[in-house]
């Protein structure tokens, strides 16, 4: 059986429809699948059992020969999460039970990081452990992914193989339910749907020109492609960047939606809201040499490419992955 976490949510329910895809249905899909708006994600998927995330563990007691490996990719991803009960919960005492959890049943385990550990970006984007532990996340979001890879960074015991994955700025479908954080290209798409054109936010960084801010973009599809390369590799534990490794503009963004619904481009600047002004990254870049290192040599989406089959493919048709 292969575990996933998060499997109601955008990347565990893509993850869990490639894996059907090349026939693996012996999963056992993890999460809360009270939450109406997220059924979508998995109601067509093909598994071998559904758990709540609250008995998750009761559930894998003396399952251990049972578990092939474990994907936990749920967390609370709200950046503007300020409830340290709810962060503490979800994102670093569940992890840490996963991963005593691998570490007594002998299960590989792959999870999910955040790039908002990285903050400003003041300390670069490096996933060399030299620097982890001088990170500064901008919220508690990111504190709370930063502080799980310190703590499996410092621990004498680690599941024969895993690996923590720092997401940068993933797009593409089944994230119609995350609302506010849901992706810039999701949101440009529905904007320009309903108005015809887009706002961006403007630049209050003289260094950058409004619409010059620029994100590392990476397509799921990228993205699931790491995660089954690191389940059929197995070696080579530790901490990677998961991003395209090239950081592209929002105005570059902006214009392949536009280009996508063969609209001319019709972009507006608003001010950025003041209560996250002085929090607001301008660059961000996943340094994706680690990855390469340990023979990763699939070529990542393209944003224009990217952009366009999420519009063509999936947003346009309001279809799943």
């Amino acid at each position: 059986m292969i575990v996933i976490t998060g499997a109601a949510g955008f990347v565990g329910s893509c993850l869990a429809s490639r894996l059907n895809r090349e026939g693996f249905v012996d999963l056992v899909l993890v999460d809360d699948f009270s939450v109406e708006n997220k059924k979508q994600n998995w109601t067509g998927l093909q598994y071998a059992e559904k758990i709540d995330r609250n008995v998750f563990f009761d559930w894998a007691v003396g399952k251990g020969n049972q578990i092939q490996f474990v994907f936990h990719i749920g967390a609370r991803t709200d950046t503007t999460e300020f409830d340290l009960n709810i962060l503490n919960a979800l994102n670093l005492a569940y992890s840490k039970n996963m991963w005593d959890l691998c570490v007594s049943e002998g299960i590989p385990l792959v999870y999910a990081s955040s790039a908002a550990t990285y903050g400003l970006g003041e300390n670069g984007f490096s996933d060399d452990y030299a620097h982890i532990r001088d990170l500064k996340p901008l919220n508690p979001y990111g504190q709370s992914k930063q502080d799980f890879d310190v703590w499996a960074l410092e621990q004498p015991a680690a599941p024969f193989f895993w690996a923590g994955l720092k997401f940068f700025n993933v797009y593409g479908p089944n994230e119609y339910h995350k609302g506010r954080m849901a992706s810039v290209v999701y949101h440009a798409f529905n904007q320009i749907k309903a108005n015809g054109s887009l706002n961006l936010f403007r630049s209050h960084n003289p260094d950058y020109k409004d619409g010059e801010q620029q994100r590392d973009f990476i397509y799921v599809e990228d993205v699931l492609d790491v995660l089954v390369f690191l389940m059929h590799k197995r070696n080579n534990s530790g901490i990677y960047n998961l991003g395209s490794g090239t950081a592209n503009t929002f105005r570059h963004l902006a214009e392949s939606v536009f280009k996508s619904l063969d609209m001319e481009a019709n972009i507006q600047f608003i001010d950025t809201p003041v209560d996250i002004r002085d929090k607001y990254q301008y660059y961000t870049c996943a340094d994706m040499r680690k990855l390469r290192s340990i023979g990763y040599d699939k070529p990542f989406t393209a944003l224009d490419e990217g952009v366009n089959r999420y519009v063509r493919d999936y947003l346009k048709a309001l279809k799943n992955y």
